[in-house]
């Protein structure tokens, strides 16, 4: 296949993503503007299907448009490339929230640039992957983020004490030296051509440091950029994981863990990038929940990558975990809540003989929210065997390998609270309007008689008012992870980065 195939090819399928993806927005909005016809007679918050404003702005971000034209444009930007003269178009700005405040400014590339990024992404390390350590976990298709969790889960169970080491660089892709990376093209044995080098040229051209976020380019170059640092805690013995610019490190030599500190400052002058001194933690010595250190600073668990992890367990971490909860909250507040709190009440279906169908619809988004497109049955089916296979989705597979089952009965016990909870003062809300419910249920009942009547009633056969339970889950995945490996149940875009970390 010759170069102008391939870029149309990567073209077209940059197209397809995106069209798939607006296909998939369209879909939902009118199933979700189905359901509020179905909850009220006349509703008012109906949403309507838009397209993005730049995709008017500049036709080349429309996919329908780039993939009807794929070929032409393909043609266009092969002569570019063969010629050295190609340069991709300034790209938008997207700006993203970071979990730890402020935002994130994401380029946005036109489809056909970003398809161009995408295919000299996949070029690059399909040559140059062996050359990584592998401890470096980001944006490979040889890793990912589950595998950085199982090693150091493996590593730190081994020990019954370890010192550790846990480091954040700030800015990381914003201030990577250019004179670094350039470097680096010609060391340590990187394959590289002349045509690779003009096409990342291309995309670093106007900025004076860093490498711009949002694009498959910058991620193969990420890793370059941290070849060095990876190798030099090799040979130090330490044992450590990276996921772009996250790193721990751990050692039961405390000489050895403090050298790290050495290495990574050392780095960081190097490649322009400083180490985040309020997101990085240094170094502590982790011990067993309840054990005394005569270490000043000691823990008994670290935090990466949505993880909580300790010599024991894995757990999702603690701010992950009060996302999820709130995202359940809203859910809850949205169909059992919201439609209550106007005066007067606009034509909403009011529960009866026993039934509320808001509680029924907010129980099925939940379940959506947590298992993906499973229903009770067929989770029902795999775990006793009935069936050999199910695709995880959901919020859970984004967790597949802890092994905390205290902390998924605790949240079932949430959630089960949660859900009676706003059933009550949904029932509050309905008396307020003059609308007495507390003769019925799901109003009359207590949380264990709600619980057990929501479990067994039949909505058309099927267990619809079951309540999704994140141990249930946890004993799928576990079971699917001795059947199929950790690629097997995790949801496809789990490893994709999330910028807003």
């Amino acid at each position: 296949m010759g170069l102008h195939e391939k870029i149309t090819w990567y073209i077209e399928q940059e197209a397809e993503k995106l069209s798939l993806r607006h296909h998939a927005y369209h879909n939902a909005l009118h199933i979700e503007n189905s359901r509020k016809r179905e909850r009220s007679s006349s509703p008012s918050n109906l949403k309507s299907v838009t397209k993005p404003p730049h995709w008017s702005e500049n036709k080349r971000f429309d996919p329908f448009y780039v993939k009807k034209h794929a070929k032409t444009i393909a043609h266009s930007i092969t002569k570019k490339i063969e010629s050295g003269s190609y340069k991709p178009f300034k790209p938008s700005s997207n700006y993203v929230a970071k979990s730890s405040g402020g935002y994130r400014e994401v380029a946005m590339y036109e489809i056909p640039d970003a398809a161009i990024s995408t295919f000299f992404y996949h070029r690059l390390l399909s040559k140059n992957k062996h050359r990584f350590s592998s401890f470096s976990y980001a944006y490979r298709d040889d890793r990912n983020v589950h595998f950085a969790i199982q090693d150091i889960a493996v590593e730190l169970s081994q020990n019954s004490r370890l010192f550790v080491a846990e480091f954040d660089f700030s800015k990381f892709f914003d201030t990577i030296s250019h004179e670094y990376l350039f470097k680096q093209f010609d060391q340590n044995g990187f394959f590289i051509s002349e045509e690779e080098r003009s096409v990342i040229k291309a995309f670093l051209e106007g900025r004076e440091k860093g490498i711009p976020q949002g694009t498959s380019i910058s991620l193969f170059l990420a890793n370059l950029a941290c070849w060095k640092l990876d190798k030099q805690l090799e040979k130090e013995g330490l044992q450590f994981a990276r996921y772009a610019d996250d790193t721990i490190i751990w050692s039961q030599d405390y000489s050895k863990i403090t050298k790290a500190l050495d290495i990574m400052s050392s780095f960081s002058k190097e490649v322009g990038v400083a180490i985040n001194t309020e997101k990085s933690e240094g170094i502590s010595i982790l011990r067993p929940d309840g054990m005394k250190s005569e270490f000043y600073k000691s823990k008994d668990k670290v935090e990466f990558l949505g993880y909580s992890i300790s010599i024991d367990k894995v757990s999702i971490k603690s701010s992950a975990v009060d996302k999820i909860k709130r995202e359940i909250s809203y859910i809850l507040y949205k169909h059992l809540i919201q439609p209550l709190k106007d005066k007067p009440l606009k034509a909403l279906k009011i529960p009866a003989n026993d039934k509320d169908e808001a509680l029924l619809s907010a129980i099925c988004e939940i379940r959506r929210y947590m298992y993906g497109n499973l229903s009770e049955n067929m989770i029902s089916a795999y775990l006793s065997g009935r069936s050999n296979r199910i695709f995880f989705k959901g919020i859970m597979s984004f967790y597949p390998l802890i092994n905390d089952e205290a902390q998924m009965k605790s949240l079932d016990g949430w959630l089960v609270n949660a859900i009676f909870k706003a059933v009550q003062y949904r029932g509050s809300l309905l008396k307020s309007h003059h609308q007495p419910r507390s003769h019925i249920f799901p109003f009359n009942a207590s949380r264990k008689e709600l619980l057990i009547g929501c479990n067994s009633e039949r909505v058309k056969g099927m267990r619809l008012l079951k309540h999704p339970s994140f141990l249930t889950m946890f004993k799928a995945m576990q079971r699917g992870l001795v059947e199929v490996g950790i690629t097997g149940v995790t949801d496809p875009n789990a490893n994709a980065y999330n910028y807003s970390q």
